[in-house]
């Protein structure tokens, strides 16, 4: 038998927001392999066998992945999100070129999920209407020193920003140090939006201000995402406010 591996993301959370393909993939597998927390949210079928592991080994997951692809089994590793975006797809083809030379001949593909930042704008409005970037604060896998120049060139070019990883147990305090590097680049008034559990039905929404925004709770559930230049805030009587960049250099309220 042939082996393959597909590297898979659920989506955000809502099962509906998990793609067909995804689920067919997931279907035909014989091995999953995965973060304990994101392979609770995959279905048991009966006959799959179930890999587990903590979320700070990807390389070690993925090397094991590929040999069970090697292996002849139809393997799916599986992410939160999109597995393209701060997850397992670049850990595999890692482990692909710097491991066994014929594991570069195995059947290997992504199917793409809806990431944390696509569903945490749709909730806001559209503050990603315009050109953004995303940046991780986990600083696991890079230096502080990366994040704060990464941070700084997209002030000095007016992106939006997507920040995942923004606070954890062990990291508390990074966000508000993003924040105090952003506020010598933005104004107070810039947007800053905090959206938990984003494309679940647990998903909270706080809009605020880049001079409030280190007052506000996040974890590692939390997407915040800081506006730009542009970016504004329509208020709603009787509604949760709206948040959206216009895609027009010139546009003003």
């Amino acid at each position: 038998m042939s082996g393959t591996l597909t590297i898979v993301g659920l989506g955000p959370g809502a099962p509906e927001l998990t793609t067909p393909a995804v689920s067919e993939a997931l279907r035909q597998a014989t091995d999953l392999i995965g973060y304990e927390t994101y392979m609770a949210r995959v279905p048991l079928i009966e006959g799959q066998l179930r890999h587990t592991s903590d979320n700070r080994v990807e390389l070690d997951r993925a090397r094991q992945a590929l040999r069970l692809a090697d292996e002849g089994r139809r393997v799916v590793v599986v992410s939160s999100g999109d597995p393209g975006i701060f997850a397992m797809a670049a850990a595999v083809f890692e482990a692909m070129e710097t491991g066994d030379a014929h594991w570069r001949a195995l059947d290997v593909r992504v199917e793409p999920g809806v990431t944390a930042m696509l569903a945490a704008s749709a909730m806001a409005g559209a503050p990603l209407g315009a050109d953004f970037c995303a940046v991780s604060l986990s600083d696991n896998l890079k230096s502080w020193s990366t994040i704060e120049k990464r941070l700084v060139a997209a002030s000095n070019g007016d992106f939006v920003l997507a920040l995942y990883n923004p606070a954890s147990r062990s990291r508390p305090h990074q966000l508000a140090r993003a924040f105090e590097l952003l506020l010598r680049w933005r104004p107070e008034s810039t947007v800053v939006i905090f959206v938990r559990a984003a494309g679940s039905n647990d998903a909270k929404l706080h809009i605020t201000t880049l001079a409030e925004a280190a007052t506000y709770p996040a974890d590692m559930r939390t997407l915040v995402i800081v506006g730009s230049s542009t970016t504004r805030v329509i208020h709603r009587d009787g509604a949760a406010p709206l948040a959206y960049t216009p895609r027009s250099e010139g546009s003003r309220p």
